[in-house]
């Protein structure tokens, strides 16, 4: 029977960063996944994707960020792929709401560089956005938009070539510890791995063997609105953004790069699973989606040209799973990222393989623990 050091269970963006990195730490990958990535069945879809450093939901997540930044940098040198675009970032809403308070505490605990802008700052900065008299902008110059597809077709060519065997369209049907390590099976074939990474997204509450987790898997859509020759909308002149309406729903955008204005709401999504969502996007969504935020970005056409469904697979408290499985100590997982992962993905892949090698993290993975779920 072959055998690996780590065999990696879902090839999306933990996946793939995880395969990447602990090839490139010298340990023998094999990465499977039942289909074949990128694809838009999962999370790691939608042609562009937030990465921000002053993170509203907690300062925790700074250094992982910060990290993630280095990484992929290292990543796009290393296979001559464009991932980044530095567009700034904005957030935006009432001084007391969750996103600008709690950007300006991450702000202030890691001592970043931000600005506060009034309402009509932001309209003369981003002519674009329509903030309500009483909110506030808080503007972050590194932040910008990733290429979630191009990052994942070269974690994976990075991981190819650092020595992993990726075997795509190809399910694991199970695994079993046998003393010596886990046998992994398929249809195809039987493997023993030394470790074994679950990183299977919203497959992750159907998975077998997987722990008992609560978790909710969120039917997010995406829209994509053409604007024209309306320059507002374009990456020189609108940074990404999240704008907290006083109802509590957030409203998230990034600029035109050649497919159009991206918008969507971050979360309030119907809870379904990866075999009965919805894929279709109806034309009632549309509407409803375009009423609302047309309150907050102005000059949109009539309707959105594009919408796309998109998986959340959120744990309780919003923060990510990373952790030995509690029943199977050479099993590690790492998924339930809640709808705001992408951007820490390399970070989260090299923190893992050093887990997985034996070695120490580099960066707290504490808040992430299972047991926190009781």
């Amino acid at each position: 029977m072959p055998a690996v050091d780590v065999a990696v269970v879902g090839l999306g963006a933990m996946g793939a960063a995880v395969a990447w990195q602990s090839a490139a730490r010298g340990l023998s990958v094999a990465g499977f996944d039942a289909l074949a990535p990128p694809h838009d069945m999962g999370s790691t879809h939608g042609r562009s994707r937030i990465i921000r450093e002053a993170y509203f939901e907690h300062p925790q997540y700074v250094p992982l960020v910060r990290r993630a930044y280095g990484l992929w940098a290292r990543l796009e040198a290393q296979t001559r792929t464009r991932l980044f675009l530095a567009t700034g970032g904005l957030m935006l809403g009432r001084q007391d709401g969750a996103v600008v308070e709690g950007t300006r505490r991450a702000a202030r605990e890691h001592d970043l560089a931000v600005q506060i802008w009034s309402p009509e700052q932001v309209r003369a900065q981003a002519p674009a956005l329509r903030p309500a008299p009483d909110m506030i902008g808080v503007f972050e110059p590194r932040a910008g938009v990733l290429a979630p597809e191009r990052a994942v077709t070269a974690m994976l060519a990075a991981a190819a070539d650092a020595g992993a065997i990726l075997h795509v369209g190809e399910t694991v049907a199970g695994w079993a510890d046998s003393g010596g390590g886990l046998t992994v099976t398929t249809a195809r074939r039987r493997l023993l791995a030394r470790h074994l990474v679950v990183a299977a997204g919203p497959w992750l509450p159907g998975l077998p063997g997987a722990p008992p987790l609560p978790l909710q898997v969120e039917r997010a859509v995406q829209y994509w609105y053409q604007p024209g020759v309306d320059d507002r909308f374009g990456a020189g002149r609108l940074p990404v953004f999240l704008l907290e309406a006083p109802d509590g729903r957030i409203l998230y955008g990034l600029p035109d790069q050649g497919h159009g204005l991206k918008l969507a709401e971050h979360h309030g999504g119907a809870i379904t699973d990866v075999s009965g969502v919805a894929r279709a996007v109806t034309p009632g969504e549309q509407a409803s989606f375009h009423a609302w935020a047309a309150q907050w970005v102005s000059g949109l056409p009539p309707a959105p040209a594009e919408a796309r469904v998109c998986l959340y697979t959120n744990t309780p408290d919003g923060d990510f799973v990373l952790d030995w499985h509690p029943g199977a100590p050479r099993v590690f997982v790492c998924s339930a990222c809640s709808g705001h992962g992408f951007k820490f993905a390399p970070a989260i892949g090299e923190a893992v393989a050093a887990q997985v090698a034996g070695d120490a993290p580099g960066l707290d993975l504490s808040p992430f623990r299972i047991a926190r779920f009781g």
